[in-house]
C-alpha cells in the first residue's frame, strides 16, 4: 500500500455551484490540511486535524499558498499547439490558412508524439490536470495523445476528428471509415485507466449528412462516450450552415436530427444560440463550453453566461488552445470575466474557480471524479500562489478576503502562480 501524504495550506473546495448558491457554496479552509493516498483524497479537513489524525503521513508544507482541485479543460484542440497565437483571421480562414496544414502532419506517429508529450508538459505547467481534446483524422494522433497521457497517469477525453468535406483531400475521411476508426478507438480505448473517448464530428459544415448520420449511429451503439463538436461560434459560419443544411430549422437541429444532440454532448461556443437551440440544450442538459480567449481572439462574439446559467444550461469553461490564445486557464478565467462585464454580469472570482474545476467536470460528466476537494475523489490538484510575482504580491496583501487575494491572480497570474500540479496522487 502507498504510504499517505498530507498536504497543508490554505484549501478551497465546493458543496455547490455558486452561480446558484452564492459564494456561500465556496468552502475555505485558512489552514487546511489533504490527504492523498494511492491517487485519491483520503482526508480533508483543518491542518490541525489532519495531522493528528494521519501522524504517519509525509507533509508537504505550501505555507499560505492556495490548493485546489486541478483545472478541467472542457475543450481543446492538441494538435494545435504548434500554431497558437496565429495572427488575424476569421474562423474559416483560421482553420485553412493555420489549423488544416498542420493537422496534416499528425498522419506521422512521432510527430503526433511529439505533439502530445509538448501539449501535455505545457498544461501540467499551468495546473491543467484533465482535458477534453480532438484529435485529427489521423487514429494514430488518438494513439499518440492517450499514450502520453496514460504514461502520466492522467485522466483524459478525446477522440478521432471526423470531416468528410470542405477539408483539404488529407484531411477527410468517409462516413464508413469515421464509424470503423472510431469504433476502433472507443473498444481500443474507452475506461482504460483514467481514459475516456469522445465521438468527434468537428462541426455540421465538415461532415456529410451521410458521416453525421453514421457518428449518431455510433454514439447510440456507445451512449457511455461523450460526443464533442462546436455550435455557433460566429455569425458567418452559422449562416454557412443554413446554405449546406437548407432543411435544418437551426443550427443545432443539423446535430439532432441525425442522432448527436444528448446529455453527454459537449458543444463548444454556442454563443449565437437561438431560443429553440437554448431550450433544447437545456431539456436534454448538454454541456455548453464557453471559450472566451478563443471567442475574443478569433472575434466571435461575447458568451452570454449570466443568462446561460440563470436559464439552467450546463456550462463549462475552455481554453479551445489553437484558437484560443493561452494554455492557461488562469487567462481564460480573466478573459471570462471581461467577457461578462461586456455582457452586464461580472463573474466573481468563486464563480470563475468553480467553472474552471467543478463546472467543467459536471459538464464532462466527471464531477463524482474530479473538480473538488472532497474525499473519494482523485488526487488532482493545483497549488496557486497568490504572490507569485510583485505585481500581484502588492494588491493581494490589501486582501480582506479570500476572493479579494485570489482575483489578482486570476487577472495577472501565469505559470508562476502555478506552485504545484498534482496528477493522480503524484506532484508533476
Amino acid at each position: 500500500m502507498c504510504a499517505q501524504t498530507l498536504l497543508l495550506g490554505q484549501t478551497l473546495s465546493f458543496a455547490a455551484n455558486p452561480f446558484e448558491a452564492g459564494v456561500d457554496a465556496a468552502h475555505h479552509e485558512t489552514h487546511g490540511g489533504v490527504v492523498v493516498e494511492n491517487g485519491r483524497i483520503v482526508a480533508l479537513g483543518s491542518a490541525d486535524d489532519m495531522r493528528a489524525a494521519h501522524p504517519a503521513a509525509e507533509v508537504v508544507d505550501y505555507g499560505d499558498k492556495l490548493i485546489s482541485a486541478g483545472f478541467v479543460d472542457a475543450h481543446v484542440h492538441y494538435p494545435q499547439t504548434g500554431i497558437i497565437a496565429s495572427w488575424g483571421k476569421r474562423l474559416i480562414d483560421w482553420l485553412n490558412s493555420y489549423t488544416f496544414p498542420e493537422e496534416m502532419r499528425f498522419g506521422d506517429r512521432a510527430y503526433a508524439d511529439q505533439i502530445s508529450a509538448t501539449y501535455l508538459d505545457l498544461t501540467a505547467k499551468h495546473g491543467v490536470t484533465t482535458m477534453a481534446s480532438y484529435c485529427t483524422i489521423h487514429p494514430e494522433s488518438v494513439d499518440a495523445f492517450f499514450e502520453a497521457a496514460q504514461a502520466r497517469g492522467q485522466r483524459v477525453i478525446a477522440g478521432k476528428t471526423c470531416m468528410d468535406r470542405n477539408a483539404p483531400d488529407g484531411l477527410r475521411d468517409t462516413p464508413q471509415s469515421a464509424f470503423d476508426n472510431s469504433k476502433a478507438l472507443i473498444e481500443r480505448w474507452h475506461g482504460v485507466e483514467r481514459i475516456s473517448y469522445a465521438i468527434t464530428p468537428r462541426f455540421s459544415p465538415t461532415s456529410t449528412p451521410e458521416q453525421l448520420e453514421a457518428l449518431g449511429s455510433l454514439w447510440a451503439e456507445h451512449p457511455d462516450c461523450l460526443m464533442q463538436t462546436h455550435l455557433s461560434e460566429q455569425t458567418d459560419e452559422i449562416a454557412w450552415v443554413a446554405e449546406l443544411f437548407p432543411d435544418a430549422r437551426d443550427y443545432l437541429d443539423t446535430y439532432e436530427k441525425f442522432g448527436l444532440l444528448g446529455e453527454k454532448g459537449l458543444y463548444g461556443h454556442a454563443i449565437h444560440l437561438e431560443d429553440r437551440e437554448k431550450d433544447r440544450l437545456r431539456e436534454v442538459g448538454a454541456g455548453l463550453i464557453h471559450c472566451p480567449t478563443s471567442n475574443t481572439f478569433i472575434g466571435s462574439g461575447l458568451f452570454d453566461m449570466g443568462g446561460l446559467m440563470a436559464a439552467g444550461q450546463r456550462v463549462g469553461i475552455a481554453s479551445d488552445t489553437g484558437g484560443g490564445s493561452s494554455f492557461s486557464m488562469l487567462r481564460t478565467m480573466a478573459s471570462a470575466y471581461e467577457v461578462g462585464q461586456l455582457r452586464h454580469r461580472p463573474i466573481h472570482a468563486a464563480e470563475l474557480m468553480w467553472l474552471a474545476t467543478q463546472g467543467s467536470a459536471r459538464a464532462l460528466h466527471m464531477e463524482d471524479k474530479i473538480g473538488n476537494l472532497s474525499v473519494g475523489m482523485e488526487a488532482d490538484l493545483v497549488v496557486l500562489d497568490l504572490e507569485s510575482t510583485p505585481e500581484i504580491a502588492q494588491r493581494s496583501v490589501r486582501a480582506n478576503d479570500l476572493w479579494e487575494a485570489l482575483f489578482p491572480t486570476i487577472m495577472m497570474g501565469d505559470d508562476r502562480a502555478i506552485a504545484a500540479t498534482w496528477i493522480n496522487g503524484k506532484a508533476v
